[in-house]
């Protein structure tokens, strides 16, 4: 059997002349966690409002299971969304807000008991039945809102910002609680965030968007350890980007230093887009760093202190375990590994995907 079930080919979309979206193809796996990911504007939230039909594409088609549903309204897709503001009935109690959409379908009363039975008790709300959406926390809300979307037993389940409007620390508990019910209703989640955090601790896979192309494709951990870009890499978690030159394979110039990489295939003396994530660097004795630099500025962050340090005209953020006083010289020191070195873009809009099965 076929293991996608949706499909964008070749998705346009523009508004007031304006591009959000350009010539988009994505595959979407049954049973998986992907995240649209991407700084506002993005056009992230534009691709999942036209895969739940409240968008009609300019050009490109919306396959669902192979089927064209390009011009479905919402109500004739396999498909619900939860929103982040949650558009509960504030005049119905919990039960009748879940059992709106069975209602709607004519189902049995015995049948729309079970069901919400069953979705009460899967987001951890038995006992909520004759509450009203204004008595409820903003995290029982939103719990209210996934148990109505699952009820109805779509095969995806589209979540558009969800969690932001909650703190943080119920923010990390319904994260936990998201994953939990994906894996016990084996459906398939897309699931929109501008958050970096939230989409690695989630996915399946991270769709990396902007400007309404995508930018890079993949796991987690590949997307993180292997971005394909300077915008891939600034936007997920925090990293040193600083130009480079290739001298030759396995070895980069950075800042009039010759430094050991791993990387191979560059021109000679290609200029490059070089990428250190700042757990990766190692402040020593000045003697034997790579660098030489002076302390600016220790940050304790509770796990790390975050230390900056002035090289030549580049603030370094290094996090260590250990603090660094404030004016001192340090060296700076790095393993090939750590080093990710990048193409510069030919512009600005410059498209790379990769796929990571």
């Amino acid at each position: 059997m076929n293991d996608v079930i949706l499909q964008l080919d070749s998705i346009s979309k523009s508004f007031e002349g304006k591009l959000i979206i350009n010539s988009l193809d994505l595959e979407i796996r049954r049973n998986e966690f992907i995240t649209l990911l991407g700084p506002s504007g993005c056009g992230k939230t534009t691709t999942l409002r036209i895969i739940g039909g409240f968008e009609k594409p300019d050009e490109g088609r919306v396959l669902f299971e192979g089927k064209d549903i390009t011009g479905f309204p919402p109500d004739k897709r396999n498909v619900n969304t939860v929103f982040q503001k949650y558009s509960l009935f504030p005049h119905m109690s919990v039960e009748e807000n879940i059992a709106f959409g069975l209602k709607l379908k004519k189902k049995s009363g015995q049948y729309i008991k079970d069901k919400i039975q069953y979705a009460l008790k899967l987001v951890n709300m038995d006992g909520y039945e004759s509450r009203k959406p204004d008595s409820l926390s903003g995290g029982q809300q939103q719990r209210v809102a996934i148990a109505r979307a699952i009820v109805n037993e779509p095969k995806v389940l589209l979540l558009d910002e969800p969690l932001g409007a909650l703190d943080l620390k119920l923010r990390h508990e319904m994260q936990r609680e998201l994953i939990k019910i994906k894996k016990e209703v084996g459906i398939t989640f897309i699931y929109v965030t501008h958050d970096q955090e939230e989409a690695l601790t989630m996915s399946d896979r991270i769709v990396v968007m902007n400007k309404g192309l995508v930018q890079q494709m993949g796991t987690s951990k590949s997307i993180y350890d292997e971005p394909q870009n300077a915008f891939v890499a600034d936007f997920i978690g925090a990293s040193n980007i600083i130009d480079g030159i290739m001298k030759a394979d396995r070895l980069v110039q950075i800042q009039g230093v010759p430094i050991p990489c791993v990387d191979t295939g560059f021109g000679k003396d290609e200029l490059v887009d070089v990428v250190i994530r700042p757990e990766d660097l190692e402040i020593t004795a000045p003697e034997t760093g790579y660098l030489t630099g002076r302390v600016v500025s220790v940050i304790f962050k509770g796990a790390y202190y975050e230390i900056k340090v002035r090289a030549g005209e580049y603030d370094w953020s290094i996090q260590d375990v250990n603090p660094a006083s404030v004016g001192s010289m340090v060296g700076l020191t790095i393993l090939p590994d750590n080093i990710q070195i990048m193409h510069k873009p030919h512009s600005e809009d410059a498209r790379v995907v990769r796929e990571d099965e």
